[in-house]
């Protein structure tokens, strides 16, 4: 349930300026502010090699940004053209009026930024509540969506992994504003190094310049007078989420999906259990597997080579488009 900002990213001047420090941009990326009724809404974006691919809208996990996707991005910029958003509360976004961090309320950002840029369907792309976030959109506003994949989504675990439970434990009251004193004298590189170590199945992938990057990153966040209430209350709309039964039921939801569905899943997730990805598998009606034993939570910062050929390989099932 937890990402990283990108290793690997060169920091340059935003094209939007951040409330607190600078958003990391890699070469080639764009961010643009959309805003809308209650809601602003930073977006990333790499012009597509050729004008006329389709549209393709990836969304980050809980503690992420759009920076998460940075490294998948160029890698198919040649077959759609590609935005990432910053969820409300995240990123380079700032909080929703209303204060809603539900998984629902993420999704009805993610529905309302597509129907107001009139880019749908679009081929959706989500990590761990970003994936609970796409199957929710998918479900609801099928005419949204052209294809889903999702890297380890935030589905309903029976048993929860230990390496799990503290980030779990951030949706109970007053938890977060504890942990946050607990560890205000922790450095900037310390944060970076534990949650480079729960998300990623090999910290050694990081490069040192990615993992200054990082830093440089959480430096910002952390500045944010926002950012414990927007992992707090994200964290307790999973939870809330995991306990919702019936038509709303993040596992019903699945099953309700009619997009052509690419599962990817790490052997060595922390966060989201290896052990669910035949669940999923099952429960998506149109789905494909793709299961990597030596990744974390986000393959697709891993292992973006991979993720983006299997992508490629669902897009041709479907055409190309």
């Amino acid at each position: 349930m937890s990402s990283t900002e990108l290793p690997g990213v060169r920091a340059v001047a935003a094209a939007v300026s951040p409330a607190v420090g600078t958003v990391g941009v890699a070469e080639g990326e764009e961010l643009r502010s959309v805003a809308l009724p209650g809601l602003t809404l930073t977006v990333r974006s790499r012009p597509p090699e050729r004008t006329g691919l389709p549209p393709a809208l990836y969304v980050h996990g809980l503690g992420g940004s759009s920076q998460n996707w940075s490294a998948l991005m160029p890698l198919l910029q040649d077959v759609v053209d590609g935005e990432a958003v910053d969820l409300p509360g995240f990123g380079d976004s700032p909080p929703p009026d209303d204060g809603n961090y539900s998984v629902t309320g993420h999704a009805r950002a993610v529905i309302r930024f597509l129907d107001a840029d009139g880019r749908g369907p679009v081929h959706l792309f989500g990590n761990s509540l970003g994936g609970a976030v796409a199957t929710r959109v998918a479900a609801v506003r099928p005419d949204l969506v052209r294809t889903l994949t999702l890297v380890s989504p935030a589905l309903p675990e029976l048993r929860v992994q230990r390496s799990a439970v503290p980030t779990g434990l951030l949706a109970v009251p007053g938890v977060a504003g504890l942990f946050a004193r607990l560890t205000r004298d922790w450095s900037a590189e310390d944060r970076t190094r534990g949650v480079t170590a729960l998300c990623y199945g090999d910290p050694g992938r990081v490069s040192e310049p990615g993992f200054r990057a990082a830093v440089a990153e959480m430096e910002r966040r952390m500045e944010l007078p926002y950012f414990w209430d927007a992992m707090a209350r994200s964290a307790r709309g999973i939870v809330d989420a995991y306990t919702l039964g019936g038509q709303h039921g993040l596992w019903r939801q699945a099953e309700r999906v009619l997009a052509p569905t690419q599962l990817v899943y790490g052997g060595r997730d922390q966060l989201v259990s290896y052990r669910m990805a035949r669940k999923a598998a099952a429960a998506y009606r149109d789905s494909r597997l793709l299961t990597l034993p030596d990744a974390g939570h986000v393959a697709m910062m891993e292992y973006p080579e991979v993720v983006a050929q299997a992508f490629r390989e669902l897009l041709d099932e479907r055409g190309g488009s």
